[in-house]
């Protein structure tokens, strides 16, 4: 996508916005989402003339975002609101935080934010064998947790 007039600009920020709020709020927390976000759009904004020399815009833009705001703190994700989320598993929040960072953006990417292995390894600068990896590791130590908070 050309994008060189501030219209063809929101008309890709149109585009693009709400999957990288969504990516950034699994991968990096509620607290750093929206810097992230900010910080991504002001990036392609700077370098909109090289927007469309790249294979996945929306893969790079995350990578920007995670890197600009990046700290050594772990996202504190929100306790679920039943009222918001009546289906959400209670120990899911919890189980998620125990994945490596790795396992949990690539599961959040792949199963919350419905991207591509080839999407999420572009974006994580990772083989698509890797994060096949991650996602199935995360999904197994979510499942043993989930089963331990189930039981136990």
């Amino acid at each position: 996508m050309l994008v060189t007039t501030t219209t063809e600009f929101e008309r890709f920020v149109t585009e693009v916005e709400p999957r990288l709020r969504r990516a950034f709020a699994g991968a990096l927390g509620p607290d750093r989402s929206s810097d992230a976000v900010s910080e991504a759009l002001a990036w392609a904004w700077e370098n909109r003339d090289r927007l469309d020399e790249l294979r996945n815009p929306v893969g790079y833009l995350f990578r920007v975002g995670q890197s600009m705001t990046r700290r050594p703190k772990r996202p504190e994700l929100p306790p679920p609101d039943p009222g918001r989320i009546p289906t959400i598993e209670p120990g899911l929040v919890d189980g998620l935080l125990a994945l490596s960072e790795n396992q949990r953006t690539a599961v959040w990417l792949v199963h919350a934010c419905s991207w591509s292995h080839a999407e999420v390894a572009e974006a994580m600068e990772l083989g698509t064998s890797t994060v096949a990896t991650h996602v199935s590791r995360g999904l197994d130590a979510l499942r043993n947790h989930l089963g331990e908070v189930s039981n136990g």
